[in-house]
């Protein structure tokens, strides 16, 4: 059983161990791979909202819900533990995400992802548009 939350207390340590978890062959590129030493509070402080998923309390599954402050919000940093895998997990995590942009006021919700991932956005309700990326580092 999977136990789903928003806002729930989370720490940089189970995080980052989500994170390191895989890697490009798990179909995360290397961009967005985050270093094991992360600190996620300051990224949390300034969310809107997180979600979280457990199994038996270990943390399996997390999206982060970024926003402009009025009404446009962004999933970010969506992540399901390569062993927890196509059980919905990342699904539900999204559809909670959206209940949350949803009640916030918010009107529009973006992701970006790469071309493998479009299948599971698209199942999601998103429709594909067009975006562009500067790689900064």
């Amino acid at each position: 059983m999977i136990d789903y939350a928003i806002n729930a207390p989370v720490t940089s340590a189970e995080l980052n161990g989500l994170f390191s978890a895989g890697g490009p062959d798990n179909g995360w590129p290397a961009w967005q791979r985050k270093p094991d030493s992360s600190d996620w509070d300051p990224v949390l402080k300034q969310s809107l909202a997180h979600v979280t998923a457990r199994a038996q309390g270990t943390l399996v599954g997390f999206v982060n819900l970024a926003w402009d402050g009025r009404d446009h919000a962004f999933l970010l940093d969506t992540r399901v533990h390569p062993n927890h895998r196509h059980q919905h997990i990342g699904a539900e995590l999204v559809r909670l995400a959206t209940t949350a942009a949803r009640n916030a006021g918010c009107h529009v919700l973006h992701v970006d992802h790469t071309a493998a991932l479009s299948p599971s956005y698209e199942s999601c309700g998103f429709e594909p548009t067009a975006a562009g990326l500067i790689q900064l580092q």
